[in-house]
């Protein structure tokens, strides 16, 4: 069942560096080789690569048998709304408390990250000889937690609240005999001496395992799901796929929650620069790229809203979606999604033809929406790009909703993607 095997590979994706070791595992499993951005490339026809960057990005392609047109593409994030740890990351309170000392990283619902059990966990510099090297750490117990303030201390609790990150959402660590201790138990985790830590990457995440619910089982209650149902379903419709005449490339890229504006991030240059060595090892004139762009095809797939069962006069009542309805397309007139006529009616075809529904969604009017990876990369890699993802509730949340059918849909709809011979120059297209 794709729910459950989504929920196993969440389970081990507990900091962005966490789900790039995870999803190279799965390459790995798979034939996949590793290629270094920093070493000359030799691609064999029929074998499958990746790269990564900054241990939280990576770009997987499959090299076809024989002559290539252009690049079907996906692209997927890595990082969701989470608390990091600053880099001093304790603080005394009171003489009797030892707190985590956060910031916020992205836009969050602060309210449900609290009360719940909590732990640590992303990278590590190491000393190493003359210079230093990076460790993976998760500190694999119940950790620390972030107390609400009881009713009786705050009446106006359940009459609606705004918390200052600062002030309300430090987690206790422990008492006031806790102090130094975080350090220590991230060097005896790694087996380093704590003087040999010089700098962290880390981050919080919740201990609890996701689960399906409802009624008819038809739910799917984890952490991260935006936007990692996107990264594993689309990497699953690569994993399945066998082109003859298209490269089939899936991107699955960090910092989308802050912009993107990083050297791994979907407003860099690592898919053009991986793409452009891609193209200069079979088709080694000046040319090759562009000619190879123009051939080409993304689909940005990160997670849409569901329309609330509580609330749906927040949502457009003509162009909401639910939750196992199917693969949502997203629109927005300001191109914050980067969908038009042309990349919705390419992706709906395939779509039909994997016996997949599609819903869309736009937002009300007079309601700002958020953007996503399609229109960034676009300004990189400009090939028609569909914005789609899966319906879900609570997006931002710590612990998110989403529809245990659309995942499978995703997965069909990806690997027939993937599979596609497709033949397009923005105006019109075929797909067999």
């Amino acid at each position: 069942m794709i729910a459950e095997e989504l929920l196993r590979f969440i389970s081990g994706c507990v900091s962005p560096f966490h789900v790039i070791q995870s999803v190279t595992e799965l390459l790995n499993a798979h034939g996949f080789h590793p290629l270094s951005e920093a070493d000359p490339w030799t691609l064999t026809p029929g074998e499958s690569y990746y790269v990564t960057r900054n241990g939280t990005s990576v770009i997987a392609f499959r090299m076809p048998a024989g002559p290539w047109r252009g690049f079907l593409m996906s692209a997927s994030h890595s990082d969701s709304p989470v608390f990091r740890l600053k880099e001093n990351p304790e603080t005394e309170k009171l003489g009797a408390y030892v707190c985590a000392n956060v910031e916020k990283y992205g836009g969050m619902l602060l309210a449900p990250w609290f009360d719940r059990p909590l732990s640590v966990a992303g990278r590590v510099m190491v000393r190493s000889g003359s210079g230093a090297k990076a460790a993976l750490v998760n500190i694999d117990r119940d950790l620390m937690v972030i107390p609400s303030l009881a009713i009786h201390a705050n009446r106006t609790a359940n009459d609606g609240a705004s918390y200052n990150p600062q002030t309300d959402m430090q987690p206790l660590m422990g008492s006031e005999l806790a102090k130094g201790k975080l350090r220590a138990l991230i060097a005896e985790t790694l087996k380093v001496r704590p003087e040999d830590i010089l700098s962290s990457d880390l981050y919080l995440y919740l201990r609890q395992p996701g689960s399906v619910l409802g009624l008819d089982g038809e739910y799917v209650c984890a952490p991260r799901l935006d936007d990692l149902v996107c990264a594993y379903t689309t990497l699953r419709g690569l994993l399945a796929s066998g082109n003859r005449t298209m490269l089939p490339v899936c991107c699955i890229l960090d910092n989308e929650e802050v912009g993107s504006t990083t050297r791994q991030g979907a407003d860099s240059s690592f898919l053009h620069d991986v793409l452009a060595r891609v193209a200069a090892d079979v088709h080694p004139d000046a040319d090759a790229l562009s000619r190879a762009l123009s051939a080409s095809f993304m689909v940005s797939a990160d997670n849409a809203h569901a329309i609330h069962p509580n609330h749906p006069e927040k949502y457009d009542p003509d162009n909401a979606c639910r939750m196992n309805g199917g693969i949502v397309i997203k629109f927005a007139a300001n191109q914050k999604y980067a969908t038009d006529a042309y990349s919705a009616a390419v992706f709906r075809t395939v779509c039909e033809r994997a016996g997949v529904p599609c819903q869309t969604f736009a937002n009300r009017a007079d309601t700002p929406g958020g953007s996503t990876l399609g229109n960034i990369s676009a300004g990189h890699v400009s090939v028609p790009t569909v914005d789609v993802g899966l319906p879900q509730l609570a997006m931002h949340s710590c612990w998110e909703t989403a529809g245990v059918r659309d995942a499978e849909h995703m997965v069909k709809a990806m690997t027939a993607y993937f599979c596609s011979d497709y033949r397009g120059d923005g105006s019109s297209f075929a797909l067999n």
